[in-house]
């Protein structure tokens, strides 16, 4: 069994319903192999990265950044899983009020650091609430999970 996490920061109800749209992605009945839990960045340990056979990061856009939870998260996680978790599978969406760029920009450059392996490009949900942003979370988590159970990632 293949674990995916998804450490995501949901301070609002609609960034909740975000994070389980991508593990309800992850748990379609096809996919046999792969379990997908969900660590909010201010719980998530080097442990949980170690043990993960793919990521998938959530975050708000907070003032052309990532949150502040999700930044916690890579500090205390950074160097514990450097070397350990070299082409680890990953992928990014963000609920955007705004563009997005600078919350991708810097999620990818510690990534990369990281070496970790982006698996497409981040999902940016951008302006206002729209229920298809559900939908697009959706398919993020039946992506990776998908790529988990056929050992494509």
């Amino acid at each position: 069994m293949k674990t995916l996490l998804l450490v995501a920061h949901a301070p609002s109800e609609n960034t909740r319903r975000m994070a389980e749209a991508v593990l309800h992605g992850a748990g379609h009945p096809d996919i046999d192999a792969v379990q997908c839990r969900w660590v909010e960045p201010l719980q998530a340990t080097p442990e949980d990265v170690l043990e993960c056979d793919g990521i998938i990061l959530g975050t708000t856009e907070n003032l052309g950044y990532m949150s502040g939870a999700l930044k916690d998260f890579f500090d205390r996680c950074y160097y514990p899983c450097l070397d350990k978790k070299q082409g680890l599978p990953c992928a990014l969406y963000v609920r955007a009020g705004h563009d997005g760029t600078g919350t991708c920009r810097a999620v990818e450059t510690i990534c990369t650091g990281l070496r970790w392996h982006w698996i497409q490009p981040p999902l940016v949900c951008r302006g206002e609430w729209t229920v298809g942003f559900l939908q697009q979370c959706k398919t993020l988590g039946t992506t990776m999970a998908a790529g988990l159970d056929m050992g494509i990632y």
